[in-house]
């Protein structure tokens, strides 16, 4: 069994008013995850006292296989900056600097045989879009060797508006209909009930409502399955203390039938 976990971190923020990268950590740590999914991670920002956030939650959970892609490159509105000037931020390895960045992040405990990332279509301005616009969008997926047998992860933030959202999802289809089977695509989808499924024709294991995290009613964060993978008991969504999603948590039982999902 593999478990996957997915969440959209908001920079580990709490309640809207500071930042919490170690309580993060704690709470992802408590899943027991073998691969995990982050969305809205900082890279070197102000706001979050130029921390490599994917570096140091990766180290928390001891994970060795880790990358951040960054959607926006760039410091962020300079409104977010506290008076203290950050530190340089580490790059993907912890140790080299890197340019200030915001993304995405995905980390395994297992090795990762190959990893490839890939721009999305959308609103992809020069520089750092203002506030209130929606910004660039990525993916990363990954080879993972997981003790049942190999998988290929895919890990994305999709846009809030239509078209692109739309867009997006049909890039994502297209780009990975030759990769290696089985595949899972996991993330925030910015999307409703079964609308991501339908658009792709990949099977929904998400059916718990994500967002907002003290009262959840939709179900935005995903995912989706294609290939011999079941869901082996029904996701679940984990409460982290941080951010304003909560966390999908979802077991899968690899060379499984389609049909063998759980609840």
């Amino acid at each position: 069994m593999i478990r996957l976990v997915t969440a959209n971190v908001q920079h580990a923020l709490v309640d809207g008013r500071q930042v919490d990268l170690d309580r993060l950590g704690k709470a992802l740590a408590a899943l027991d995850a073998d691969v995990v999914a982050l969305q809205e991670v900082d890279h070197g920002q102000a706001r979050s006292d130029g921390e490599a956030q994917a570096y140091r939650v990766a180290t928390a959970l001891g994970m060795p296989e880790h990358r951040f892609v960054p959607a926006v490159r760039g410091s962020l509105d300079p409104a977010w900056r506290r008076r203290r000037a950050p530190r340089t931020a580490a790059g993907d390895d912890g140790r080299l600097p890197a340019p200030p960045g915001y993304g995405i992040a995905l980390l395994s405990r297992h090795p990762v045989r190959a990893w490839h990332a890939m721009r999305l279509p959308g609103l992809n301005l020069p520089g750092v879009p203002p506030l209130g616009v929606d910004e660039p969008r990525v993916a990363v997926a990954a080879a993972v060797a997981t003790p049942d047998g190999p998988l290929t992860v895919v890990a994305t933030h999709l846009s809030k508006s239509e078209p692109w959202k739309g867009a997006q999802l049909r890039r994502l289809r297209r780009r990975l209909r030759h990769a290696p089977r089985p595949l899972v695509l996991l993330g925030d989808l910015n999307t409703r009930g079964d609308l991501p499924a339908r658009r792709t024709g990949w099977r929904e294991l998400v059916h718990v409502p994500t967002y907002p995290r003290t009262r959840p009613w939709l179900r935005i964060d995903h995912v989706l399955a294609d290939g011999p993978v079941a869901a082996a008991a029904a996701a679940r969504a984990v409460d982290l203390g941080v951010s304003d999603h909560r966390a999908v948590v979802v077991d899968l039982a690899l060379d499984a039938a389609p049909g063998e999902d759980a609840g």
